[in-house]
């Protein structure tokens, strides 16, 4: 029986053979994939982005900042893109000393390292927010986005309270491959913008609101409901699940152009 790390290794091997990984490549990725070093409870699943279009993300709360320092080291050693959510400022201090070159967003909570290799961002994907509170949630899902390889347009406090504000971005949104939603309260928003665009759209609740929002859960059952068919609901305050379907759907739609 072949263990998974023979396994990652004999596809990286096949690659090579088939032509479809260059040699510098095929080192960089074994090198890492023979590195025993590291927090013992990390098993870095870095065939992900063979399998799934994109590498691991890394969830912060809870772990220690060696366990972030050891999987962005490998993941940058594989030329792959790295992000940790829900980082504190301490984890943040600890990565950043080691790691100097990593992006951190305190608003989202992130930590972010773009590979050199990385192409230029690619456009058609914003993030549109309902209030300056839901701010947090949407930054986590622009840094999801970025992490992605796009450059998400922001719009920032366009709620239902005050139409005038988000007619003045339709236009721009109506060029759009996909748009990330982000609101509290009744979670009105994400249906209006849907009712002007001819994409999907991505509806983040967030737990903002007073006492009858139930920590989010009013505007999650508004949303489920909504009655404009392009809107797809993800969790509570889900900044990075709706920015990585808002990065596969444009994904998709960039590899569909060419």
């Amino acid at each position: 029986m072949t263990t998974a790390g023979e396994d990652a290794v004999r596809m990286l091997l096949d690659g090579v053979a088939n032509g479809d990984v260059d040699v510098q490549s095929a080192l960089k990725r074994l090198s890492s994939l023979t590195t025993q070093s590291g927090p013992a409870s990390l098993d870095l699943d870095l065939d992900r982005r063979d399998r799934c279009g994109f590498p691991e993300a890394v969830y912060g709360t809870g772990k220690p900042a060696e366990v972030i320092i050891s999987a962005f080291q490998r993941q940058s050693a594989a030329g792959q893109n790295c992000l940790a959510t829900r980082c504190s400022e301490a984890q943040a201090e600890a990565v950043l000393q080691e790691i100097p070159e990593c992006e951190w967003n305190p608003v989202a909570r992130t930590l972010r390292l773009t590979a050199e290799t990385e192409e230029q961002p690619k456009g058609g994907t914003f993030v549109v927010t309902a209030g300056t509170t839901d701010q947090p949630v949407a930054e986590e899902a622009a840094e999801t986005l970025r992490w992605m390889g796009f450059d998400p347009g922001m719009i920032f406090d366009a709620g239902v309270a005050g139409p005038q504000r988000l007619l003045r971005s339709v236009e721009k949104l109506q060029h759009a491959k996909v748009i990330v939603v982000v609101a509290g309260m009744e979670g009105a928003l994400p249906s209006v913008v849907g009712g002007w665009v001819p994409c999907p759209v991505i509806a983040v609740p967030t737990s903002v609101g007073y006492g009858a929002n139930f920590g989010g859960l009013s505007a999650l059952l508004g949303m489920l409901n909504s009655c404009a068919a392009n809107v797809c609901t993800v969790n509570i305050d889900g900044g990075f699940k709706g920015g990585y379907l808002a990065g596969l759907i444009a994904a998709q739609s960039v590899d569909n152009e060419e």
